[in-house]
């Protein structure tokens, strides 16, 4: 019985031993099967967001339009007649077979958007590309004095005295309205273009990735502002400059403006979703909009070392011609603005002066709104400055291993 009974532990120590051993084998398949799952659901779930996140940058206004959705406000409609975004293109008031027939799709749509005096007529006149559609902003009110010109009644006029380019932008650029642009070119009127043809231009913006750009100015220019926006005549196009005079050193290093990730607020051109995030940079009581460009890097899409940039081969000349606030400097054409200087001239104020005081004033506002908007956001990341950090760490490797 004894004999019997050791018989059957022996058994069952030997098939439990078995099943041990079956068990420590599977371990390291059934290690490798979790991993692959998780490595699965890892990249389906890195996918959906990718896929997410592309879709609000090419339709912004569709999620908008659920979000609007969702909270009711537009619960009184049905989902299929909600149109979130508009355009500028003039419409017939009866239609023909020709104006029925639609765009090409793959067609690249540009608008042009410019502030504009009478003064400057022949001047626009250059200016404005008859494949774009414009906008003119008229700032002196005079908009009677443009219909001559053969284009004037294909394009948008809006007339306010006496008001700035991004008091204009604000207003009359709202992403919902120019989302179907994949450009918009946001130009100050005493551009000259002879050196400029916008679809070369075009060509290389979509070839390089700029979100963010400008034509190179001509050396000769009546205003110069930052180097890095001069021409460098044997290049296609820059995205940095290097400066080792002055308070401002430019060298690789350099991670931000005016070095690099910088284009001047005179002839900025964005492209579709950078604009989206440039007009709610804006601010829509500072007119005069200086300092913005110091930040407009923050809208590329992407490292703004990469999508910012400076065309060289299709370049203009700025003239540098005042516009608001009375006579400019001498050698210079005189404003339209005018009378403004005339109804200040008898209390002994400089309109141009004031204007000064006015931007000056702005940019420190603008300035220390953007540094509370920074310390009150506590999700917000610089994304930049962890790139700085590792730009620096790997050049003072590169010069340690020297």
């Amino acid at each position: 019985m004894t004999s019997f009974r050791s018989w059957k532990l022996l058994k069952r120590n030997y098939f439990d031993g078995v099943k041990f051993r079956l068990k420590m084998k599977q371990l390291p398949f059934m290690g490798f099967l979790f991993t692959t799952m998780l490595f699965i659901v890892y990249r389906t779930t890195t996918y959906q967001y990718k896929h997410t996140e592309m879709e609000e940058i090419l339709h912004p206004f569709d999620s908008l339009k659920d979000s609007a959705l969702a909270s009711g406000l537009l619960g009184g409609l049905p989902h299929g007649i909600i149109q979130a975004s508009a355009d500028l293109e003039l419409k017939p008031l009866w239609s023909t077979s020709s104006s029925r027939s639609k765009a090409d799709p793959s067609t690249c749509r540009v608008l042009l958007a410019i502030p504009v005096g009478i003064k400057q007529k022949d001047n626009v006149n250059h200016i404005v590309q008859k494949n774009f559609t414009v906008i003119l902003f008229h700032y002196d009110g005079k908009v009677d004095g443009w219909w001559d010109l053969d284009w004037s009644n294909e394009v948008i006029h809006i007339a306010a005295k006496n008001q700035t380019k991004w008091w204009f932008a604000k207003r009359f650029l709202h992403p919902a309205v120019v989302s179907v642009y994949d450009y918009i070119f946001l130009w100050d009127e005493d551009l000259g273009v002879e050196h400029f043809n916008p679809g070369r231009y075009l060509k290389i913006v979509r070839y390089e990735g700029l979100e963010i750009s400008q034509p190179a100015l001509d050396p000769n220019s009546t205003e110069i502002h930052h180097r890095i926006t001069i021409r460098a005549r044997t290049k296609k196009f820059h995205r940095r400059v290097y400066e080792r005079r002055g308070s401002t050193k430019c060298s690789d290093v350099s991670e931000g403006p005016p070095c690099t990730g910088f284009v001047e607020g005179m002839a900025p051109v964005f492209s579709r979703s950078a604009w989206y995030c440039a007009w709610h940079l804006i601010q829509n009581d500072l007119v005069h909009g200086w300092g913005m460009d110091m930040k407009l890097g923050y809208c590329a899409q992407g490292d703004r070392t990469k999508k910012v940039g400076v065309v060289d081969s299709e370049y203009i000349v700025h003239k540098g011609i005042q516009t608001l606030g009375g006579h400019g400097p001498p050698g210079r054409k005189a404003s339209n603005t005018e009378e403004l200087a005339k109804k200040h001239s008898a209390t002994g104020m400089d309109p141009r002066m004031e204007i000064r005081r006015q931007s000056t004033w702005e940019l420190q506002i603008f300035k220390d709104r953007w540094n509370r908007a920074v310390k009150d956001d506590k999700n917000w990341v610089d994304p930049f400055h962890s790139n700085r950090k590792h730009r620096k760490l790997r050049l003072h490797n590169l010069r340690h291993n020297r």
